[in-house]
């Protein structure tokens, strides 16, 4: 039961990837490079994006938990596993609470249409706000807790695993960074604010993969 919780970590992350580019792909007027996945989440066809977001965030729910009865060594510190629910827990609230339009998309959702980084009101409606809020412990928590990985794996000299998780942190954090300004309306970053999305989450959620796959391949112990 401990190593099928884990597994579902492994495909997690692949699967949510797939499930938002094929549903970005089939959305009128949507452009990847320059809008976020979240907005696939607007109007009423966004229930298919509402839906990975649920159910992605409970796979990553389950796999913490076999996480936490995973090998300490393979895992490093019972943080980790609480990081990684609380990711997943963010990926449901991300579902349950939709995203204001932003981007110029969509251009016919509450008068959206306009410059990147237009919002229908100013600051954004209560439900906007609340997204914006439960993708704090996905955008902070994961790398978050790659880093602790890297301090346990340094310390028990597995140098390349560490350097694998400080690298996914790093690489991580560093496209949301990206992301935020190029929607913030950074001259030189405009219009691919949702490639430094996704390469983002493609880092992180590759990294809580690898970190799965590390559990599973561990004997059970410390």
């Amino acid at each position: 039961m401990v190593r099928a919780k884990t597994a579902c970590g492994v495909v997690a992350g692949p699967a949510f990837v797939g499930a938002f580019t094929a549903i970005g792909a089939r959305r009128a007027g949507y452009d990847w490079r320059r809008h976020p996945v979240s907005s696939l989440a607007i109007g009423p066809e966004g229930w298919t994006q509402r839906a990975n977001f649920i159910l992605i965030g409970g796979l990553y729910c389950i796999a913490a938990q076999g996480l936490s009865r995973s090998s300490r060594r393979a895992v490093g510190p019972s943080v980790v596993p609480a990081l990684v629910f609380g990711a997943g827990s963010g990926l449901i609230g991300s579902g349950l609470f939709v995203t204001d339009p932003v981007a110029g998309f969509p251009s016919f959702e509450h008068g959206s249409e306009g410059a990147e980084g237009a919002l229908p009101a100013q600051g954004g409606t209560r439900e906007g706000r609340l997204h914006n809020l439960c993708a704090i412990p996905i955008f902070a928590g994961v790398p978050l807790a790659a880093l602790t990985c890297a301090a346990s794996g340094a310390r028990g000299r597995a140098y390349l695993w560490a350097a694998c998780c400080l690298g996914s942190a790093i690489g991580m954090t560093g496209a949301f960074v990206l992301f935020g300004a190029a929607l913030g309306g950074q001259p030189r970053l405009a219009g691919r604010g949702g490639v430094f999305q996704r390469i983002s989450i493609a880092t992180g959620f590759g990294w809580l993969s690898a970190l799965c796959l590390r559990a599973l391949r561990q004997p059970r112990g410390e």
